[in-house]
Parts: C-alpha cells; structure tokens; sequence
C-alpha cells in the first residue's frame, strides 16, 4: 500500500532501455561513462548471440549475479573480467569500450541569456527565448520559454512537424489545437501534434510563462 502524498511505485514512468546507479560524489564522471559504455556494449552483444544472461556467464566464467551487475552499470570490470568477456562473446575488446570516448550534447542556458527569436506570427508583447536545441543525426530537440506581456486582437497559430509539449508556469491562458480549447493555469501541460493548428486564443491572467519543447521529426531536419 502506499504511503499518502507518495505516488504508487506501480505509476511512475521509467525509461526501461536506460540504466541508473548511485555514484560516489567524490568518483570521476569519465569512469562512470566507461562503466555505461561497457554495461550498454555487453548487454548489445549478449542480445545479439541470443543467449540468456545464464548462458552468457557460463560461457565468459563468471557468476550470472556478476554479469547482470555488468550490464546494468552497477560494478566496474577488472581488465581481467573485461578479457574474459571479450573472448566469451568472440569480439575484440575494444569492442566493449565503443562510446565510452563520445562527447554526448548537452544544451545549458542560464537564466536570462536565453537567444531571442520572431516566430511567424509574433505580436508586440510576445516574447519567444530559445533556452535549448539539440540536433543530431536522427532528431532536433527545440526549448522555447514563452512570455506574453500584453493581449491582442488576433493571435498567431502555429502549425509545424513533430510533437509539442506545453508546462504553463505563469497566469491563465485559453490554447487551442484543432477544434478544441485548453483552460492553461500554472502547472498544467499539454502534449500536442504540431500538425494540427495550435495557439493561445485568450490571454486570461497576465502576464503569461509557459515552456514549449518541441520535437521535430527526421524529415525535420
């Protein structure tokens, strides 16, 4: 049974394919990327022999407790155990270290340094902050702080390729997608298509904050 004001164990989202583990603060950041690196390589390689983690152990000599540990990132590898895994799953080991030496993206932006762009459609009092993007190879992640100071006549609708996921910080805001209109007050969000025409359509209580996050699909980019 849980405990009141705590949200079941069973609701929480997870990111299942991903990995988590408790660090020492005083341990260096670039030890525990080369123990990801190795977790996600052997648990790539293992899958692709089809043998279960059992199967695997066996074959490399080591405990089937000690190769879950492995590939979930909870253990770092002796050479000695590095080896022996290699010559298990029949590759070099080099193999195992392949990503541990990427520079993964990250976007930070501090607190007012955010770029300022004119979105089509943009009205005096309409603040668009750019306070991330990343773009890869198969995606581009764009974060927009919105600021609405003063209301209008008319207001901009926005379609666009993707997804786009809305966090109402500040005041009281009516938005529309397609056919349908969302009462936004702070701390609610909404998910969208960017296909559909989507917009604030009443500016209720100013003045208004809200985060944007949009995800362009790969014909996007």
């Amino acid at each position: 049974m849980a405990t009141e004001g705590k949200q079941p164990e069973s609701d929480l989202l997870r990111n299942r394919a991903g990995t988590a583990r408790d660090r020492d603060p005083a341990a260096p950041l670039d030890e525990l990327e080369l123990v990801e690196a190795i977790a996600r390589n052997v648990r790539v390689l293992r899958q692709q022999t089809g043998l279960s983690v059992g199967e695997t152990a066996e074959r490399v000599g080591i405990s089937k407790a000690m190769l879950s540990k492995i590939e979930n990132a909870q253990t770092a590898c002796s050479l000695a155990t590095l080896s022996r895994l290699a010559v298990g799953l029949d590759v070099p080991v080099t193999s195992l270290l392949r990503g541990a030496e990427s520079e993964r993206p990250a976007s930070y932006v501090a607190s007012g340094t955010g770029a300022s762009i004119v979105r089509a459609g943009s009205k005096e009092g309409h603040l668009y902050e750019l306070v991330g993007s990343l773009r890869g190879e198969h995606k581009r992640l764009e974060s927009l702080l919105v600021t609405l100071t003063a209301s209008s006549g008319t207001f901009p609708m926005f379609q666009h390729p993707g997804t786009e996921f809305l966090y109402m910080l500040d005041g009281v805001m009516d938005y529309a997608h397609g056919r349908s209109v969302y009462r936004m007050s702070p701390g609610d969000s909404l998910q969208l298509d960017g296909e559909g025409a989507h917009g604030p359509v009443e500016l209720v209580e100013l003045p208004i904050r809200f985060l944007s996050v949009i995800a362009f699909p790969d014909s996007a980019v």
